[in-house]
């Protein structure tokens, strides 16, 4: 797994530009910035902090207190000043609730750190995904307005062909719908270019205008090095949804001894010092100081509570069988999107094949169609058909490039293996816009 395939599909590309943005900028920016990760780090770190909350009553607790007090009689004949203070300390020595209760925040805090790791790999398909849709949108917009340029020379020339009587006027409405149809496509492209760029500012809160586009003269698509099952082996595995869904089945079992834990004894420690000083107006009656000590246990076993002992451990066996439930709806959608993923891949494979092969036959096409147009063979219908499909076939093309690379990074996912290094690799295979190979 180390040479994985993106650095296979993708051979080394043309550095970024001074100013242009690549994936990999963008990803570092969206670590930084993206609320739905900075939320899973924050839930994240407050789990881990609740650790500490539960092993509190496992450790001594010691308070202090104090009081003054003054006491005067109706006829003012009596009074006194009592002033105390007292310290207390308890130690739980035998409460086995403060040990489960303690043993499922660290579960919990594990579960929140899985669905933190998953949150970054999601943020990495994000950050691929807007990052492709926007080049997906970019090469869109291309294709139209070259077909809207070569629709415009068309009905150029067929203009001038009727003007001289070698056309009918029929074919010159023809290459004006088309030529509107254009400009209105160029308007939808346009738009959803700028839509792209609103999904990718989503990420960081900043705009990225000027992105490296993908070196096309260098890319290769090559199938996985193993088959479904080693896929599916290796997700059942290291699939972070997965772990998830066992930590709370593990969690469930645990709620279910913290239940029954409501049938058990306890035994805590106590003591205590306290000082008092009492000071009396008359001096027939003595002040003075009085200081006690004391230390004792406390055994407590409960012997009925109405049954909700009973109810609360029913209810935990009963979460415990909607956990286990769960974990076999995840491991049955963990073998569902794995197998998915990979046949995907394999069918982006053959579609990046099969629509460069499109791209080619269009290109002849069109040229035999406008030499049987010069000759009459052909009718501008049949130019203006070809040419739409050409650029089609472009566009499919590019989406077949895109996809597969996005495939790809989804089957590692569902594995649970994507990591940094698979967006360096697939960073490597762009280059800046102005570079872009021609053709």
């Amino acid at each position: 797994m180390k040479r994985t395939l993106l650095s296979v599909m993708v051979l080394l590309g043309v550095s970024a530009g001074a100013h242009a943005e690549n994936l990999l900028d963008i990803y570092q920016q969206a670590q930084i910035k993206d609320p739905q990760l900075l939320q899973s780090k924050a839930v994240r770190d407050q789990a881990f902090e609740k650790i500490n909350e539960s092993r509190a009553p496992l450790l001594p607790q010691i308070d202090l207190g104090a009081g003054l007090n003054y006491l005067q009689n109706k006829n003012d004949t009596q009074s006194n000043t009592n002033a105390k203070g007292e310290v207390t300390l308890s130690q739980s020595l035998y409460r086995r609730s403060s040990w489960v209760n303690l043993d499922i925040s660290e579960k919990q805090a594990t579960q929140s750190d899985v669905a933190y790791n998953l949150e970054i790999q999601n943020l990495m398909v994000r950050t691929a995904k807007a990052y492709f849709d926007v080049l997906k949108a970019m090469d869109t917009l291309e294709f139209v307005r070259a077909n809207k340029v070569a629709v415009e020379r068309q009905l150029e020339q067929t203009q001038q062909r009727f003007e001289v009587g070698l056309t009918a006027i029929t074919d010159v409405h023809e290459a004006e719908a088309s030529r509107d149809q254009a400009l209105a496509d160029e308007i939808n492209a346009e738009n959803s270019l700028d839509n792209s760029y609103e999904t990718l500012r989503e990420l960081t809160g900043i705009d990225h205008r000027n992105l490296d586009v993908l070196n096309t003269d260098r890319f290769s698509p090559q199938k996985t090095a193993f088959g479904s099952d080693k896929w599916l082996e290796l997700a059942l595995d290291k699939n972070l949804q997965l772990h998830s869904a066992r930590i709370s089945k593990d969690i469930a079992k645990e709620q279910i001894d913290l239940a029954k834990t409501g049938h058990e004894p306890t035994l805590d420690l106590g003591a205590g010092l306290q000082t008092s000083n009492t000071d009396y107006k008359l001096d027939s009656i003595p002040g003075g100081n009085d200081n006690q000590a004391n230390i004792g246990l406390t055994f407590k076993l409960p012997i009925y509570s109405g049954g909700a002992t009973s109810s609360k451990v029913k209810q935990a066996q009963y979460n415990y069988v909607a956990a286990s439930e769960l974990l076999e709806k995840n491991f049955r959608s963990v073998q569902s999107t794995v197998r998915s993923s990979y046949n995907n891949v394999n069918a982006s494979i053959g579609s990046v094949r099969a629509y460069s092969q499109s791209v080619v036959s269009a290109d002849s096409a069109l040229k035999a169609t406008e030499a049987g147009y010069e000759v009459g063979t052909r009718t501008i219908v049949d130019v203006l058909d070809s040419t739409r499909k050409l650029y089609e076939a472009k566009q499919k093309l590019s989406e077949a490039r895109y996809n597969y690379i996005l495939n790809i990074l989804s089957l590692k996912q569902a594995a649970g293996i994507l990591e940094a290094q698979d967006l360096v690799e697939v960073n490597q295979g762009l280059m800046p816009a102005t570079a872009k190979a021609k053709g």
